[in-house]
């Protein structure tokens, strides 16, 4: 069997998933999750025998986290399986858009413009050389979450600054575009072609949230901007904020650009209004005792809420509206909290199907379509490389 082989590595995990190429059926699939913040795991699950596993990991860096992945790939993938690998990159700059095999000059540009994502990038980078020093006849593609955003309108993408830094790649270049573009084609597989080229909202609401209007099937705006820092708070993610804090905290507190860097993704969000926990699960259950846990919900949900609004206006009318990630995929109480208010735009939620997660969560009488879809960015990637490398049945 020819299989694919997908890694998604992230600052603080690496996910995998094996597929058949031909039919993109998923094999097995894993996660090294909690790099770097102690507890680390590996857990995996085999498809096609119901097997799995969770085991702790005595690890502290991404580079330990890859040779281990490497290691157990070899002892229980058949090497000459494997047709090809692709891996997500969070960025790609101006240059790197489409699917692409990744080779030296590839690799140049990528570590270029390391410093556009210092998060993603390096942690990407070195896993990429790491499974090719391992699998190096291996074919590797390189598939991009700024992608599905390159061809945004130039009124998007134009961040109101001094025109000189445009010449030096500082735009609004919106992530998170991989699960985007596995969301669209989920949603014109069950709905048509007709609703996809519609006026969509698109919710990835998970540890990183942003969110993104599309019509005819193109992005026309998204939340995410020059970084991933940007938009909707998170879940230890700021969002949009004042820029003269930077100033500000500077004079009175003597903080750095780089300590500066480290609060708005590291020490905000729902960790930073909390102060308890970046996980929307224990502030949920914890808000009715602590004032600070309501509030970290209640604001998450109402810049939602706003964003919605916004782009229903770039849009100029909504008719659906999709709920992904983590959290919109698995908390009924946030996707009604979010939408409570919504009722003018045409967006009426039925209780019952919302509680139970539906695939479709609107009420029949909603004049806005409201929808649950289970992102696999895993899957997105395995299509990618199955269809430039030629593999798919």
């Amino acid at each position: 069997m020819k299989q694919v082989l997908a890694i998604n590595g992230g600052s603080s995990s690496i996910k995998f998933a094996l597929f058949d190429a031909a039919t993109n059926q998923r094999v097995l699939g894993g996660k090294i999750d909690r790099i770097g913040f102690g507890g680390t795991t590996f857990s995996y699950h085999d498809s096609t025998n119901g097997e799995k596993e969770t085991v702790s990991l005595v690890t502290s860096s991404d580079s330990d986290s890859a040779d281990y992945l490497i290691d157990w790939i070899k002892a229980h993938i058949a090497r000459d399986s494997i047709e090809g690998i692709g891996h997500r990159l969070v960025h790609g700059g101006e240059k790197l858009h489409a699917p692409q095999l990744i080779d030296d000059d590839v690799l140049s540009e990528l570590k270029r413009i390391t410093p556009y994502d210092p998060d993603h990038l390096p942690a990407e980078i070195r896993l990429i050389e790491s499974f090719r020093a391992h699998f190096g006849k291996v074919p590797q593609v390189a598939c991009f979450d700024t992608a599905f955003h390159a061809n945004m309108p130039v009124v998007a993408k134009l961040l109101a600054i001094p025109r000189r830094y445009q010449t030096k790649g500082i735009r609004r270049y919106g992530f998170h575009g991989l699960s985007y573009a596995f969301l669209m084609q989920e949603l014109a597989r069950l709905a048509g072609a007709k609703v996809a080229n519609g006026r969509v909202i698109l919710a990835h609401l998970g540890s990183g949230a942003s969110m993104a209007a599309v019509r005819d099937g193109q992005s026309m705006d998204t939340t995410m901007a020059f970084t991933p820092a940007a938009g909707l708070m998170m879940s230890s993610r700021s969002g949009d904020i004042d820029p003269g804090l930077v100033s500000f905290l500077s004079r009175s507190e003597g903080m750095t650009a780089a300590q500066f860097d480290h609060m708005v993704n590291h020490e905000s969000g729902l960790l930073g209004v909390s102060e308890t926990s970046s996980d929307m699960r224990d502030l949920l259950a914890r808000e009715k005792e602590d004032f600070r846990a309501g509030e970290a919900v209640s604001l998450f949900c109402y810049q939602a809420k706003k964003w919605i609004g916004a782009y229903t206006a770039v849009l100029g009318g909504l008719d659906t509206l999709v709920f992904a990630g983590g959290v919109g995929e698995n908390a009924p109480e946030i996707r009604a909290r979010i939408c409570a208010g919504l009722e003018f735009l045409g967006t009426n939620l039925d209780n019952s199907r919302n509680k139970e997660t539906a695939d479709i969560i609107s009420a029949e009488t909603s004049k806005v379509t409201v929808r649950v879809i289970r992102t696999d960015e895993e899957l997105m990637i395995a299509r990618s490389v199955s269809d430039l490398l030629g593999l798919a049945g």
